[in-house]
């Protein structure tokens, strides 16, 4: 190797370790501006079990760390999901000098769609799923059943489900990323539709908790967002096609 390209190599590896501490700091930086708030957060983000708690029932926690960690751990994460713009933005600045021109013009847009369906997974999640799963766990058991669920393990659940939703939405960039790159095309994703369907129901017993419920919750959505991948993926084609012929 030569010695201009060991130093091209490592002032990539300089940009690259620049551009994690920035994404480190703006998550520690989100993190102390909420910190304060843990405990307000978690109410929040326990609101649709407590909606459907006894009026007697309460939530517990059976380890004596749980009242502090819990919140602690769940404010550490909605850092890392606040930060997911920024941390995006330096991704992008990295890779973004050695793309073409009609490249970034491609990327752009779905960096921004990936940010925007990310979140806009977490609070479907939240505001939809949520309240029916939830609704429909604490109204069924014996009528002598205390419900008392335990703080770390709702917690544990909520975020699991945060994290399947988040990342299922993301299928329509998926979808468009691999028909722009050649890897397939719609054509051969439409022919391969059943297979797709088995598969996404796979994908959601892995992702959610192990009840019916919540797998076809998440299966449904996916499906969706499949179709909708096909056809900006094949907007998108037609489109790029269009601007190299012209």
């Amino acid at each position: 190797m030569s010695e201009q390209a060991k130093s091209g190599f490592v002032a990539h590896l300089i940009e690259l370790r620049d551009r994690l501490i920035k994404s480190l700091l703006s998550i520690l930086v989100i993190f102390i501006g909420l910190v304060y708030f843990a405990n307000d957060i978690y109410e929040f983000v326990a609101a649709p079990l407590v909606a459907h708690l006894p009026s007697t029932a309460t939530m517990i926690a059976t380890d004596v760390t749980a009242p502090f960690f819990a919140p602690f751990k769940l404010t550490l994460f909605v850092a890392l999901f606040g930060a997911i713009p920024w941390i995006l933005h330096q991704i992008w600045g990295f890779i973004a000098p050695g793309l073409y021109q009609h490249e970034k013009r491609m990327l752009m847009p779905i960096l921004a769609s990936s940010i925007l369906l990310f979140y806009g997974g977490i609070a479907f999640c939240y505001f939809i799923v949520l309240p029916i799963i939830l609704g429909f766990f604490t109204s069924v058991g014996p009528q002598m059943m205390t419900l008392a669920p335990d703080i770390s393990s709702y917690l544990g659940f909520v975020l699991k489900l945060f994290f399947a939703f988040g990342v299922a939405f993301e299928i329509p960039v998926a979808i468009m990323l691999l028909c722009w790159s050649g890897a397939t095309t719609t054509q051969s994703l439409k022919q391969k539709r059943p297979y797709i369907v088995v598969g996404v129901f796979v994908v959601a017993m892995f992702l959610t908790p192990p009840d019916v419920l919540s797998q076809t919750l998440l299966a449904l959505p996916m499906l969706l967002l499949f179709e909708l991948g096909l056809i900006l993926a094949k907007f998108y084609s037609a489109k790029e096609q269009q601007e190299s012929e012209e």
